[in-house]
């Protein structure tokens, strides 16, 4: 395996191949880059974590605050082989050996360079597996059917055998997305598709008894075991006799759903430019109408109260004298002079409510394609921080879930500025470290904060400046360094015990999935448990005996992998016997899928 990038992906997805899968790799990373870190779970313990460490054991009064910190863990080599070079090149690639490869991995920042190091493998090397990280999707499918049409022109289809999905092009942010906005909403399903069948995972206190189709995909850790004892870990995959074990014990679940659930989630989201009609004119000048209107209504009941016309007759008349066009009623009874002059009057009152809401309707289409801000009465709103690649798939999935978000962004050249103004959303432009630009974003009526920016410490800032303003808020931090991320969280969970604080990290979460395509498995998605990662896949039948031969609910191996369906067919029973042939839908852990072979 060869895997070239300059990021905390690439050192996290060759800790992935070596650690589970036990593959040998070729690292290729820019020069100076860190290519030292623990086997499997993350960077090494960084500086960063053991300061906040010693700041929280000062600020409990602990005594003897270094004792806290553990010593930083023995750094390794990522790989059997570590090449330098500032870009990978024709000579850099045939370097690594990518001529003799079973799969390359191209996970650079920059889509480009991804691109012109695929195109120059596919000529060394036609049956190499690839795995891009394109962030632009639409360009990805592109890509991905141009590098096999040329991989399958270079000796025919029949003499090169290439695999099925011989590229693979994944989005880091399009992994994680759905995990790290999921995790932000509480009830909220993390969904996988697949052919024909819809699979949902929820967080519950207990399985409802009866229910037809559900298993437990993971029983959750204990906010008040001892440190270092079992519980304090999620049991991931367990068996009937855990689950019966577990009383009350929180878990994850899942349940099979229909399409139509999904379609309806997001049916109130508006993606067009023409606000809606409420939108064009505020609360006070709808009120001004309104009260205008009953009045016309009122002075027309009167008039034909007085004269004894016909009611349609009498609206006639008030709207000729609303609008002074009628003749002056001489001769005629003291009654309908009176509701003359009324009219007038309220055809005087009505001028300034009509050119008010004239110039308020143009300015709001004028304004339609600028950022909105947060209205005053917003509440029970998710306030995202961040709109660069992560955040903006977040505000994505965030608003095909139909809910509402308001955003904060330092930088007005932020990507996901576009995207924000066109699902018009409000955003508060500003530092997030500066007092009131979480007042701004109506955090105080807030019903979760979700920090995906880029730096570990903005996220950290912003999330104790929340809980002290709400103490019962729910926190989503994005943390890259573990350490640091579980120093976080036991501090923010014993300060705060009745809110929810959860921490992620977009290269744990996303690993995964790359290395099971450069494994040639379909990873269909992987759903954070705590600090694990819990995988779906589409595993084909044929040629692993754990599965063939075997019934659905044999075909289970607990704390590895559980099969869930038959793909294609979400209506087969559990005593379906896997044959031949076959495409199955399992959930397991990394460590599962890589004895799935």
């Amino acid at each position: 395996m060869v895997v070239c990038g300059d990021d905390g992906l690439a050192r996290r997805l060759t800790a992935e191949l070596r650690g589970v899968y036990g593959e040998q790799v070729v690292l290729v990373v820019p020069p100076g880059a860190d290519t030292a870190g623990p086997p499997m779970v993350g960077p090494p313990r960084s500086a960063s974590a053991a300061l906040f460490d010693r700041v929280v054991n000062a600020a409990v009064g602990r005594a003897g605050a270094n004792a806290a910190v553990p010593p930083p863990a023995p750094q390794r080599s990522y790989g059997e082989r570590v090449l330098e070079a500032p870009a990978a090149t024709e000579a850099v690639l045939a370097e690594a050996g990518v001529d003799r490869a079973a799969a390359l991995a191209l996970v650079y920042e920059d889509d480009e360079t991804n691109i012109r190091a695929a195109l120059t493998a596919r000529r060394l090397n036609p049956r190499v597996r690839l795995v891009l990280r394109l962030y632009n999707r639409r360009l990805g499918q592109h890509i991905e059917e141009l590098l096999d049409q040329a991989a399958a022109l270079a000796a025919g289809d029949d003499e090169l055998g290439l695999p099925d999905g011989s590229t693979t092009v994944l989005s880091d942010a399009d992994t994680a997305a759905p995990a790290l906005a999921a995790t932000a909403l509480t009830g909220t399903s993390r969904v996988v598709h697949t052919d024909g069948l819809m699979l949902r995972a929820v967080e519950r206190a207990a399985p409802p008894e009866g229910a037809p189709g559900l298993c437990t995909l993971a029983l959750l850790s204990l906010p008040d075991a001892a440190d270092g004892s079992p519980d304090q870990r999620p049991r991931m995959l367990p068996d009937d006799d855990e689950v019966r074990q577990a009383g009350n014990r929180s878990r994850i679940v899942l349940e099979q759903v229909s399409a139509r659930t999904s379609q309806t989630a997001g049916a109130g989201l508006g993606m067009g430019v023409v606000p809606p009609l409420t939108s064009l004119f505020s609360p006070r000048l709808r009120w001004s109408l309104a009260g205008l209107a009953g009045c016309v209504l009122a002075l027309a009941v009167a008039l034909w109260l007085v004269t004894g016309i016909h009611p349609l007759g009498a609206f006639y008349l008030t709207l000729l004298d609303l609008f002074a066009i009628d003749e002056p009623a001489l001769g005629q009874s003291i009654g309908r002079q009176i509701l003359q002059l009324l009219s007038g009057l309220t055809g005087l009152l009505l001028l300034p409510v009509l050119l008010a809401a004239v110039l308020e309707g143009l300015g709001t289409f004028r304004t339609v394609g600028a950022l909105r801000k947060p209205p005053r009465g917003l509440g029970g709103h998710v306030v995202l921080l961040g709109l660069g690649k992560i955040g903006t798939r977040v505000l994505v999935r965030l608003r095909e879930l139909d809910i509402p978000v308001v955003c904060v962004e330092s930088g007005p050249e932020a990507r996901g500025l576009a995207v924000a103004r066109r699902l018009r959303v409000p955003v508060v432009l500003g530092d997030v470290t500066q007092e009131g630009v979480l007042e701004s974003a109506k955090i105080h009526r807030a019903s979760a904060l979700l920090a995906v920016t880029s730096a570990d410490t903005t996220n950290l800032e912003a999330a104790l400046y929340a809980r002290s303003l709400r103490p019962d808020l729910r926190v989503v931090l994005r943390l890259y360094d573990d350490d640091f991320a579980t120093a976080v969280y036991r501090t923010l969970r014993a300060a705060h015990p009745q809110a929810t604080t959860r921490s992620r990290s977009v290269t744990y979460l996303s690993a995964p999935a790359f290395a099971g395509a450069m494994l040639g498995r379909r990873v269909l998605g992987a759903f954070p448990v705590e600090r694990r990662v819990l995988l779906f896949a589409s595993v084909e039948v044929t040629g692993h005996p754990e599965l063939e031969g075997h019934t659905l609910a044999e075909a289970f191996h607990p704390g590895g992998w559980r099969v869930l369906a038959l793909e294609g067919y979400p209506d087969v029973p559990t005593n379906y016997v896997l044959r031949k042939g076959d495409r199955v839908v399992v959930a397991a852990t990394r460590r599962g899928l890589a004895e799935l072979g």
